[in-house]
């Protein structure tokens, strides 16, 4: 009877989406074996790749190393007192060894290496593996560039080195492409998960945007948020930030980007005539989304869009096409903004482009390409100079501005959308939005 209801609930909770939202248990399996099949297979070809033979990651409980956070187990929330995990590579046998210098298995995936009451010095039978091991290079997570590759801490940093054997030291390295390689790349398996926790996130901004949520003349943009973000919870997923829906329409002026996102008036009334804008993202599986869609409310006797907002979609999708097009394995993220940028503004459109690395964490580590308060500029840190590498997630974020003769005022069309990048180039993961969401939906059985 239990298991029964328990069914009931994620049905209920998961009532007109196409993917089955999974129970916590079955949750924790999936994300379980996708971790253990990427140290098997993925951790080795990187550590080759980039030549680091012995890579060491130090955290504390609530101070998590961001990397070392995404090895836990689904059952480990947190690290537990100083966790240190140690990944050794003999390239010559094909083996990699997974250690860990804690006092419990990390998981299934990463053994227990250290006996307290044989060595109680935590850091004394971390210099022994060192030892035994003799690695030729030992990375650790610190950059300049990446934050996210940036992860060991001035203490733990400072305590490893006093220890370290004084022949070590100097192969002591930053770890940061190792570091973001881990975090960038995804699986086989990753990327058919990826496309369901899209679908799911194209399903709740259908669902928002929808005489369901939205009634005009009442509604506000603050109650479709929130809408969102309860639907979110409901479901039994999180979101990495709270929505945001916006309006134009044909009475305002155009204001900067950023208010689209921080600034516009909350509790907006949504009225016949208004295109909204929502930018909206969910974590699922340890991944994550980035969404950003467009919808028109009908004025009474509409039975489409007009035909100028149809075209300004077409527009953004244009911009979509000039970089996903310019996409090409090697190359940074500054020459592709700057090439994308150029055929755009040849074809007489007036984009900007400011598109991030998407997987592990929204605002994720890898190649970047522009910033949306840096178009003419070229970025000297970060993602900006990082090279476009094969199986890797970018939420493709735009926009283009047009004027709109009839509301005698510019608009400004933004679109997001996850795309993957692979050894046969690139592809949207779960589609693009080439059609303006209508409020409401027209019933065609009605004349």
């Amino acid at each position: 009877m239990k298991k029964l209801a328990f069914f009931l609930f994620f049905v209920i909770s998961c009532y007109c989406f196409s993917q089955q939202i999974l129970p916590e248990k079955e949750r924790a399996r999936v994300v379980d074996e996708i971790l253990e099949e990427r140290f098997e297979k993925l951790l080795p070809k990187l550590m080759d790749d980039t030549d680091i033979d012995m890579w060491i990651l130090i955290s504390r409980e609530y101070n998590e190393d961001p990397v070392l956070k995404t090895m836990l187990p689904a059952t480990w929330l947190n690290a537990r007192r100083r966790t240190i995990l140690l990944f050794y590579r003999d390239s010559t046998k094909k083996t990699l060894d997974r250690l860990a210098v804690a006092r419990y298995n990390v998981g299934k995936s990463i053994a227990s290496a250290w006996d307290k009451e044989k060595e109680p010095d935590q850091w004394k039978r971390l210099m022994q593996l060192i030892e035994a091991r003799n690695p030729k290079k030992i990375g650790l997570n610190f950059s300049k560039d990446h934050n996210i590759a940036d992860g060991l801490d001035k203490t733990d940093y400072d305590e490893f080195m006093a220890n370290l054997p004084e022949k070590f030291k100097k192969r002591v390295v930053s770890a940061e492409q190792l570091a973001v390689r881990w975090i960038e790349t995804r699986t086989e398996r990753e990327m058919i998960v990826y496309d369901q926790l899209v679908d799911i996130t194209h399903d709740i901004i259908a669902g928002a945007f929808s005489e369901k949520v939205i009634t005009p003349g009442v509604t506000t943009t603050t109650e479709v948020e929130w809408w969102m973000r309860q639907k979110v919870t409901d479901m039994g997923l999180e979101t990495w930030f709270h929505p945001t829906v916006d309006v134009q329409r044909t009475s305002e002026e155009l204001v900067g980007h950023l208010y689209s996102f921080s600034g516009r008036p909350d509790d907006m009334v949504i009225l016949p005539g208004d295109l909204l804008h929502c930018d909206f993202g969910i974590t699922y599986l340890r991944l994550n989304t980035d969404c950003q869609e467009l919808a028109y409310v009908l004025k009474p006797n509409e039975r489409e869009a007009p035909s100028f907002l149809v075209d300004a979609l077409k527009k953004g999708n244009q911009v979509q096409d000039f970089l996903t097009s310019n996409m090409l394995r090697g190359r940074t993220g500054n020459e592709i903004l700057a090439k994308s940028l150029a055929e755009a503004k040849a074809a007489g459109l007036r984009p900007a482009i400011y598109t991030h690395p998407l997987g592990t964490y929204g605002h994720s580590a890898g190649t970047t390409i522009g910033m949306w308060d840096a178009q003419s500029v070229v970025m000297k840190d970060d993602g900006e100079n990082y090279p476009l590498n094969p199986n890797t997630v970018y939420a493709i974020e735009l926009n283009t501005t047009m004027n709109i003769p009839e509301w005698k005022r510019d608009i400004r069309i933004m679109l997001e959308e996850a795309g993957f990048f692979g050894e046969d180039g690139f592809r949207y993961v779960n589609g693009r939005q080439t059609e303006l969401l209508l409020i409401p939906r027209i019933k065609t059985h009605l004349d």
